[in-house]
Parts: structure tokens; C-alpha cells; sequence
């Protein structure tokens, strides 16, 4: 049977040449997308080839890139025109073939498998996407050519801007194996810190380690890192057209000035808790889980999570349930400067299967979901913030600008 031919098809300083685009001037200098500082954002979120070449780094503050770089111009992002022209190369894609599944806003996978009759192999189909996302949306690619999904992305990341990488499945080790663990797809800084106390520092000694010992140190991860290490990836391509299943719902705000006060902090927990909440009813969906991350002015961050006792979608049992977490992980009056709130372990809300213990009423939570219907029915007549818990009202529920995930 012949081997399949994926690729992995990655926009190249993505938001950077949106905004290129929206203002071509941008083009001739130095620039970087960021936040606004005045509102506590003020973090690189892309950066241009000028810029990169100052050493500009994404995630790095602006201060920081300024340093480097004095003349540095700074944008703001523009979400919805990065949203459109993601959809756009999406439609691209999908003229080779329907197996194209988004792996974020500006990567793509194909499985091009059927398609080379038509257009030739993996190369000349890449190089084809490539020459046609310049020519028609002024962006570029880099694509990455391989028999898995895992090499295909190692491919787009080999080389940068405008370029195709072939990963071959004869020889594939000789490209592979001298390349840091990290370059792996899911190692990322924690992990490949964590490999490397195990001499694991390429992908070849990844490879070549015990597998037992790291499934053992590492459990199923191990074991899934080892087989990509050795080039073992069956994972499909999901259709373009595939329902795609959602595995958490979460909302985060990053506070215009860092919380301390507990009450300030409960009423901003609750907007966000309202907002998981109506979007998992919305999606008729129930968590088991629930976690809360929390940044501090330092920007280091704590994750913690909790299994729930029953699944549930009620705003005030997410409210309950992310304060008790805040409140065992977080020193209160610590300063804030984040949180965010995630449900997961999803199910769908009629085959969620409630285990209620002796101290519950069947019949009070059964009142409290209608409530919740009765609620979500005024919203949706009336638009969202027709109705509000009542603890947001003194506030107007301005908890900071927020982010869905």
C-alpha cells in the first residue's frame, strides 16, 4: 500500500503580514502586533522578518522588543481579519483536497493522498499551495511534506519563510533524528526540560531510548513521544466538513489594574463563570472538571484543576467550584493580573449520568436548571446582558477584556 501524503501547511509571521496587508507602509520597516499597553496587554504577539532580524521574539514584552529594536512600529491586532483571512487560505486548501483540518487560526493540515493523480505528488502540490496563497492573498506558507501528521509539521518548522520541506518515509532519519527534542511536536519547554534530565536532548536519542523505562517516567505520554520519535503516527486527517468535537469551554480576562480585593475578585470570577456557563448550555454540554489559572503581575502562572462532583453547566456550581479552587491555591490579596476559567471533560447534557449524594435534593437542582433555561430564554430574546447575576449589576460587569478559548 502506498504511504499517505500529508501536509502541514503553516502562514508564515501570520498576524504580522495581515496587518502588512491592511497597511502595506508596515511593510518597509520593522513592526510587531501587540496589545495596548494603557490596557495591561502589552505583550509581542507577531512580529515581522525586519523585526525578527532585531532578535523581536513573540511573548516577549514591549519594552523589551523596543530595547532591541527603537524603531520598532507597534499595531494593534485586528482578530476578525485574521479569522477571515484564515478561512481564506482554508478555501485554498481545500481546492486539492476535503481532508483539510485547522490545527489553529493559521495552520492547516491536508491529507493529499487522492489528490495526486490530479495535481502530482506531495512537493508539487505544496509548491502549487504555496505559489497560489502568495498570488492571490499576498501571504506566504511554509509547508511541510511527510507520511504522518507529526513529520509534516516538523517539515513547516525545518524551514522559514516560503518554503516546502519534504520528509520522506525512505531516509526520513537522517532529517529527523539530529533535531532537538523540542522540535517535536507536543515537547514543548516543560517537557523537553523534563527529557533532557534523561540525556533525552534529540529527537534521535528520544528515539533510541528505552521505551518500558519511559513509559514508566512519563506514562502514555512516553509512550506516544517514542513512537513519533520513530516515525510511527497513524493519526488521520479529520474532513474539512467533520463535526468537530469541543473539548472545553473556557473564558479569561486580563484585569485592567492587578485584583486584591476578594469581593472585586468574586464579582470578576462570576462574569467569567456566567460566560463558560451560557456557552456550555449554548452547546448543550456538561463539565466534569473545572480548572482556574491564574497569573500574578510577574506573569507567573499557577494551573490548578478539580474533578466535579456531578457534571453540571449551572453558572453559580462553576462560581462555587472555581472560588474554592482560587482560595486553597492563592494566597488572598496576592495580586492578580489574570484568571482564567475552563471547563472540561465534556459531555453531552442528556446522557450525563448524575451521581447526587445523600446531602442533594434532586428536585432543588432540577429548579435550579430551569431557573438557568428561564434565564438563557430572556437572552436570548432580549441579547445577553438583558439579565445578569445580580452581583455583577453594581459593577456593570466589567471584568477586563475578555478571550474565549
Amino acid at each position: 500500500m502506498k504511504p499517505k501524503t500529508i501536509l502541514h501547511s503553516d502562514c508564515n509571521g501570520f498576524y504580522a503580514g495581515v496587518e502588512c496587508l491592511l497597511n502595506p507602509e508596515l511593510n518597509n520597516r520593522p513592526m510587531a502586533v501587540c496589545g495596548d499597553p494603557a490596557s495591561r496587554h502589552g505583550i509581542v504577539l507577531a512580529k515581522n522578518e525586519k523585526a525578527k532580524a532585531f532578535g523581536v521574539a513573540t511573548a516577549e514584552t514591549i519594552w523589551q522588543a523596543r530595547r532591541k529594536c527603537p524603531d520598532l512600529a507597534l499595531v494593534p491586532p485586528h482578530r476578525e481579519e485574521y479569522v477571515k483571512y484564515s478561512r481564506l487560505c482554508n478555501e485554498i486548501y481545500l481546492r486539492f483536497t476535503d481532508l483539510v483540518e485547522p490545527f489553529g487560526i493559521d495552520e492547516s493540515f491536508l491529507d493529499v493522498s487522492s489528490s495526486r493523480r490530479l495535481f502530482g505528488d506531495g512537493k508539487t502540490i505544496a509548491d502549487k499551495i504555496r505559489e497560489t496563497v502568495r498570488r492571490e492573498l499576498g501571504l506566504t506558507v511554509s509547508v511541510g511534506v511527510s507520511f504522518n501528521k507529526i513529520f509534516a509539521k516538523l517539515g513547516s518548522d525545518y524551514k522559514k519563510p516560503d518554503a516546502t520541506t519534504l520528509i520522506p518515509e525512505d531516509g526520513w532519519q537522517s532529517i529527523v533524528w539530529p533535531l532537538p527534542v523540542g522540535a517535536l511536536l507536543f515537547v514543548g519547554r516543560k517537557r523537553a526540560a523534563e527529557l533532557s534530565k534523561l540525556q533525552i536532548r534529540t529527537i534521535g536519542d528520544l528515539a533510541a531510548y528505552d521505551r518500558a523505562a519511559l513509559v514508566k517516567r512519563l506514562g502514555q505520554a512516553g509512550a506516544q513521544l517514542h513512537d513519533h520519535a520513530n516515525g510511527v503516527d497513524e493519526s488521520p486527517v479529520a474532513s474539512f466538513y467533520a463535526e468537530r468535537e469541543v473539548k472545553s469551554v473556557g473564558n479569561g480576562a486580563t484585569f485592567e489594574y492587578d485584583v486584591t480585593d476578594h469581593e472585586d475578585l468574586k464579582t470578576r470570577v462570576l462574569a467569567l463563570c456566567d460566560s463558560v456557563g451560557w456557552r456550555l448550555r449554548k452547546k448543550n454540554l456538561k463539565c466534569r472538571s473545572l480548572q482556574v489559572s491564574i497569573k500574578d503581575p510577574n506573569f507567573k502562572t499557577i494551573n490548578r484543576q478539580k474533578t466535579l462532583e456531578r457534571p453540571t453547566n449551572l453558572t453559580m456550581d462553576l462560581y462555587r467550584d472555581a472560588l474554592e479552587l482560587i482560595s486553597v491555591n492563592w494566597l488572598m490579596g496576592k495580586p492578580i493580573r489574570l484568571i482564567t476559567v475552563t471547563a472540561g471533560k465534556l459531555e453531552q447534557a442528556e446522557k450525563s449520568v448524575e451521581q447526587l449524594n445523600i446531602f442533594e435534593d434532586p428536585g432543588e437542582i432540577a429548579k435550579q436548571e430551569a431557573l438557568q433555561s428561564a434565564v438563557d430564554s430572556i437572552r436570548e430574546k432580549y441579547g445577553k446582558d438583558s439579565i445578569t447575576p445580580g452581583a455583577l449589576r453594581p459593577r456593570g460587569a466589567s471584568s477586563g477584556a475578555k478571550r474565549e478559548k
